[in-house]
Parts: structure tokens; C-alpha cells; sequence
């Protein structure tokens, strides 16, 4: 009878705690299990006067949107914190991105460019990525390259696969070191520098903390100063494609140590934007209060890609251009 008693006794002891584990709330799971929580917001589309307006056809989805990448970029770097998403911002205990679109002119004089305002506070966190995850890789669409790292934003890079010269740094590996150039250096200390590639070599940019060099040009601005004749400057010798002229563009700029622009002018299409010459960009850079400043890939590759969207109009006829690589923030 006694041995009967106590086997009941644990059978109940056994049932209780079983439902007490059953009942656990999901945020008390995720406490013990040491998983971080997730905070995020979403509003709606913002005007041009406000914000951030996204090209038709993409506004519907924007909430939607935002929120799947938003989760899939706190897996990557935000994994150790929480942060805070919208449709034109993003905001971390590291790092603080803003999207913003700026018009100015009108009728066949307009232009519209896209702005993404980006700072960190610790260390330098951009980061560059080759299409197919791999120097030499077939090109890729800024977005694919960018949603496949976990891009919280990004922008198209140099196209470093239509030319054979250049000095060639990615994540702090030197793939190429043929000068030919003017340069850009973006170094682990949260800073970046415009340099002549003809006086230096891969093996020096490495050993003085470079992390990613581009190679197109021109150099925009140096020492908050635009450069002189960037609207006669040649990325190629015997180029098939001129960039001077009016024309959609790509650049990124400086405005202090860990703080930087992303700068996206679209092109091609007037009255809604007619693109720039080289020194009007470099002025857009100015005005944004960029100490340094480089010129990108433009024309039909100029894309900036934002929390899972295009959030400009690429001027290609359908849609995104495939391009060698990216530089982002995850």
C-alpha cells in the first residue's frame, strides 16, 4: 500500500511540473534562453518635404518589407542588441542610419537624389561585398548581393569586374595592384581618403590599416574642398562609357570619423531628374558637410537599397544593372 501511495505521489509531482513548463510565456522563454528581443516600428511612406517616398509600385509593400529585413539584419550585426526600424531609418546601440530624398529644380531641370546618412559609435562598419560572394564572381543585382549579406543598406561600388587595373582591396585582402587611378581608402579607424594609386602599392594601403579601396573616381572632395577639372576625369583609358556629362550617380563621402553619405542621384529621365555633372556632385557633398567625398559607378548601376527595397529609380530599362559589388552596413 505504502509503495502503491508514494509512485502516486510522483506521479503528480511529475504532471505539476510538466504544466507549469507548459505554461512558460514566450518572453520568460526567450530570457532563459539568453535570445535578445527585437524592438521595431514601422510608419507609413513619408513625403518628399519629410522623408523618404519610395518610387511607385513600392510604397504598398514598404511596411512589409521593411519588417522581413529588419529581422533578418538583427540576426547579423545587431545580433548582441535591440534596435529600432522604420520605412527611412534605423536606429541601434552601434549605429544610426537615415534615409532621406531631396528634389531640387523642376520641369526639365529637376533632380532627385537619395541620401543615406549613416553613423556609428563603435568603430568603422562599412563593409564591402563581391557579387557571388566571390573576387571575380558573375555580377549580381545591388539588392541580391545586399540581401544575401544581410545588408541593412548599400549602394553599388566601383564595378571592379569591367577593368583589369586598379588597386583592389576587399575586407582586408588585396586583389589586384595594377595603379591607374585615382583612389579610395577606406581604413578600420572609421575614416576614408582619396589617394593617387600610382603612389602607393596594395601591400603599403594594407600595412596602414586600409580594410576596402575603390577604384573609379574622381575624388569629389579633399579636405572639404572639390577637386579641381573633375568634370574632364576619365575612370578608363579608351572608355566605352564617358562620365562626364549629365548622369545618374553613385558616390559616398566623410563627414567626420565614423560618420558618412551614401549619395544616390538619379538620371535619365527628364522631369523627374535629369542626373548631374561630376561638379554638382561634388557640391551635393559639400553641402551635406563632407570633408571627403568619391565618386562611384553611376550611370544605369547607381542604385541605393534600403532595409529590403530599391528606394531609387535606376535608369535602366528593367529595373537594377548587375554589378561586380557593393559597399553596405549590416
Amino acid at each position: 500500500m505504502k509503495k502503491t501511495l508514494t509512485i502516486s505521489l510522483a506521479c503528480v509531482l511529475i504532471v505539476v511540473a510538466l504544466a507549469a513548463l507548459a505554461c512558460e510565456s514566450p518572453a520568460a522563454s526567450a530570457a532563459s534562453s539568453g535570445t535578445p528581443a527585437v524592438t521595431q516600428t514601422a510608419s507609413a511612406p513619408q513625403t518628399a518635404s519629410t522623408g523618404l517616398t519610395l518610387p511607385a509600385g513600392q510604397a504598398a509593400a514598404a511596411t512589409t518589407s521593411s519588417t522581413a529585413a529588419a529581422a533578418a539584419t538583427g540576426g547579423s550585426g545587431d545580433a548582441a542588441g535591440e534596435y529600432t526600424a522604420t520605412d527611412n531609418s534605423y536606429t541601434s546601440a552601434t549605429k544610426s542610419i537615415t534615409i532621406s530624398k531631396v528634389t531640387t529644380g523642376g520641369g526639365q531641370d529637376q533632380v532627385t537624389y537619395y541620401v543615406a546618412d549613416i553613423k556609428f559609435t563603435e568603430g568603422a562598419d562599412l563593409e564591402s561585398a563581391l557579387a557571388n560572394g566571390w573576387y571575380g564572381g558573375t555580377a549580381q543585382d545591388t539588392s541580391a548581393i545586399a540581401e544575401f549579406n544581410h545588408a541593412i543598406v548599400a549602394i553599388n561600388g566601383d564595378y571592379y569586374g569591367v577593368r583589369r587595373d586598379g588597386i583592389i582591396i576587399r575586407n582586408g585582402v588585396a586583389y589586384r595592384d595594377v595603379p591607374a587611378r585615382t583612389g579610395l581608402a577606406i581604413y578600420k579607424d572609421g575614416t576614408m581618403k582619396v589617394y593617387t594609386e600610382a603612389a602607393t602599392s596594395a601591400k603599403q594601403l594594407l600595412a596602414e590599416g586600409v580594410r576596402d579601396t575603390f577604384s573609379f573616381g574622381p575624388g569629389l572632395l579633399v579636405d572639404g574642398a572639390v577637386v579641381d577639372n573633375i568634370d574632364t576625369y576619365e575612370a578608363e583609358v579608351n572608355a566605352r562609357h564617358a562620365i562626364e556629362g549629365l548622369n545618374p550617380r553613385t558616390g559616398v563621402g566623410m563627414i567626420g570619423t565614423n560618420h558618412f553619405v551614401f549619395v544616390v542621384v538619379d538620371g535619365r529621365n527628364p522631369g523627374y531628374s535629369r542626373g548631374v555633372t561630376l561638379e554638382e556632385f561634388a557640391q551635393i557633398f559639400k553641402g551635406l558637410g563632407c570633408t571627403t567625398a568619391y565618386n562611384l559607378d553611376g550611370g544605369g548601376s547607381a542604385t541605393l537599397y534600403f532595409m529590403g527595397n530599391v528606394v531609387n529609380a535606376p535608369s535602366e530599362k528593367n529595373g537594377e544593372r548587375a554589378v561586380s559589388d557593393i559597399l553596405f552596413v549590416d
